[in-house]
């Protein structure tokens, strides 16, 4: 009888172990998945932006298209906008529906393929439309409040309007890019409106 209940116990107790180890195994997986590593701006000792690194393999939001004939040939971004979003940041965005401090988004832009029609389009097997070609540089926002407090709390730069991109680049001025977000981005200086990721 004694023999028969210290099996008993001892089965109970490796059930519990099991059991513990098993939540200890979620619970660190779970904080894994909540806690990802951000990539964080870096810059030169001369306070210029460093370009950012394997943005390709951060989150996309979306690519709006104003084509210059549309624009009476004079669009001021005439390519495709592939923007991208810092993935830490936007995992604590899906949470606070905050931008955090020091929150990148990055621009690449994309010519679109040669017209071959009178409104910029060409014909491709899957129809008429504008096909992105090569790539034409990038532009890159920094969210940092107090660093960039003239411009609403964010940082605007321009790593070229061609390739290569730059390595590095220098703070635009408040007239060139941070008058147009503050005056018509729906959200935090950020057009969410066309970013359907985060439009919340």
């Amino acid at each position: 009888m004694r023999t028969r209940s210290l099996a008993v116990m001892a089965l109970i107790a490796s059930g519990v172990i099991v059991t513990a180890v098993f939540a200890q195994l979620l619970s660190s997986s779970n904080a894994q998945t909540q806690t990802k590593p951000r990539y964080l701006p870096e810059y030169t000792a001369s306070g210029d932006l460093i370009l950012p690194k394997d943005f390709h393999e951060w989150v996309y939001v979306g690519s709006p298209l104003t084509p210059n004939a549309l624009n009476d040939g004079k669009a001021n971004f005439p390519e495709f906008h592939n923007v991208y979003i810092e993935p830490g940041s936007y995992e604590i965005y899906k949470t606070t529906n905050v931008f955090p401090e020091g929150t990148i988004l990055f621009k690449e832009l994309q010519l679109t393929l040669p017209a071959q029609n009178a409104d910029g389009s060409r014909t491709e097997p899957s129809g008429r439309g504008y096909f992105p070609g090569p790539l034409n540089g990038a532009d890159v926002t920094v969210k940092d409040s107090k660093r960039y407090a003239d411009t609403d709390g964010w940082g605007y730069y321009n790593f070229n309007h061609h390739e290569p991109k730059a390595p590095t680049a220098k703070l635009r001025p408040k007239q060139e890019c941070a008058y147009c977000h503050i005056a018509s981005a729906k959200k935090d200086d950020v057009w969410t409106q066309f970013y359907r990721l985060l439009d919340k």
